[in-house]
Formats: C-alpha cells, sequence, structure tokens
C-alpha cells in the first residue's frame, strides 16, 4: 500500500514540473515486480460486439484509476489449453482506429478468436510501449521528422520498449489457468512463461495486413524488435 501512495505522489511530481521526472519514475517502477501491486478489485459481466465476456480488474487498490484488465469468455474451460491475447493499451489503435499501427486490429482479431475458443484476453496498461500517451504523441512526432519507432523513443530518453508483461503471468495465475496458446507476433511475451508453472503450448500468429501508413513501423517491429510475421 505504502508503494502505491509513493507512486501517486511521484506521478503528481513528474506532471507537475518535467518529462526527465517522470523518466526516473518510469526506471523505479520497472525495478519493482509488478506481480506485487496488484490483486483482483472487482469482476463483472460485459456483453461486446464480439460477444459475451466477463472482466475482471487487477489494481493496487479499491479505486486505481488504471487497473489492468481480463476479459475471460463465460465458457472458458480451465483444465484444457486456453488461447490467451496479452495486449497492451494503445488509445489511438483500440479506439480510434489509428492506422499508425496494427494495435487496433490485433485486439480486433484477437478478440474475434478468444470468443470462438473461448479463450482470455489480459490488457495491459502500458500504453506507448511503456512510455504513456503523451510521450507516444511525441515520439509520433519525432517519427513524423524521419526517426523510426524505436530511435523516437531512445531520442525521448527511454528503451526502446519500457513494458513489463511479468504482471499477466501473475493474472493468469490467479485465474488457475494451467495451459495457454498465446496469441502474439512479439518473442518477449513468450519467453515470460520460461520456468513458471504456466505451460506454453503454442503460439498463435496474429497476422494484419501492412497499410501504407503502417508498413514502415511493421517492418522496424520485424527488423529491429524480431517479431514473428512474414511482411512480403
Amino acid at each position: 500500500m505504502y508503494i502505491c501512495y509513493f507512486y501517486g505522489a511521484f506521478r503528481k511530481v513528474c506532471w507537475n514540473y518535467n518529462s526527465t521526472l517522470e523518466i526516473i519514475f518510469f526506471r523505479i517502477h520497472n525495478t519493482i515486480p509488478l506481480q506485487e501491486l496488484v490483486t483482483t478489485v472487482v469482476k463483472t459481466f460485459l456483453p461486446t460486439k464480439w460477444g459475451d465476456f466477463d472482466m475482471i480488474a487487477f489494481g493496487n487498490s479499491d479505486d486505481d484509476p488504471q487497473p489492468h484488465l481480463v476479459l475471460i469468455h463465460p465458457q472458458i474451460d480451465l483444465n484444457s489449453t486456453v488461447p490467451v491475447r496479452i495486449h497492451s493499451e494503445c488509445m489511438t489503435g483500440d479506439l480510434f482506429g489509428s492506422e499508425r499501427c496494427d494495435c487496433g486490429e490485433q485486439l480486433d482479431h484477437a478478440l474475434t478468436y478468444i470468443q470462438a475458443h473461448r479463450g482470455i484476453l489480459i490488457y495491459l496498461r502500458q500504453e506507448g510501449r511503456g512510455i504513456g500517451l503523451i510521450n507516444k504523441l511525441k515520439a509520433y512526432n519525432l517519427q513524423d521528422q524521419g526517426l523510426d519507432t524505436i530511435e523516437a523513443n531512445v531520442h525521448l530518453g527511454f528503451d526502446a520498449d519500457e513494458r513489463d508483461f511479468s504482471i499477466a503471468v501473475s493474472m493468469l495465475e490467479s485465474l488457475r489457468v494451467r495451459s495457454i496458446d498465446l496469441i502474439t507476433n512479439n518473442p518477449e511475451k513468450m519467453k515470460i512463461f520460461d520456468g513458471t508453472a504456466i505451460i506454453l503450448h503454442d503460439r498463435i500468429s496474429l497476422v494484419i495486413a501492412p497499410k501504407e501508413n503502417n508498413k514502415f513501423y511493421l517492418k522496424v517491429k520485424h527488423d529491429k524488435m524480431g517479431h514473428l510475421y512474414d511482411l512480403d
């Protein structure tokens, strides 16, 4: 609980001063295992355009303003291998349909698959590969000036990817998931299950056709971040 209060107070300092302090916040945040900061807060029924789900919020307090979320099929069989998508928040893509990335289409395809195959979506609040929405928009401006998505993040003082996917393991363990087929192109998401009680049974590729506005972005993810898809 004291950690949570510290985070909240430090965030306010970051907002009131400058982005340098915000970068310090992210560095401190990533040194503390996220598994220790979240618990199940609330569960509710959520009908969607993809079908019915149960939504579960995982937070560090009962009024956490940005909890991680789970959408789980109501008729899931936890004794079998479960399809799982770990999706990091992308407001521009998920909500506004931005074509700078493929995030919104990935989310749509994943939820369609999860509904059909009785799976789980984990929605992590790690906007902009962990640098936050404002910094992501700054990175967009740098990309418009010629930097790629990785170079832009580094120019702002961040790593290429500031996300921590390990929280997803803790969330799945709390749901008593034993074996998964992971819906991903990102090898870093696969590595988090090494040495855990959860069996990574298989990987399900998530293929999104490149568009004019995101083909360079997808090429960078493939060439520099090792994402597993064929751009031909």
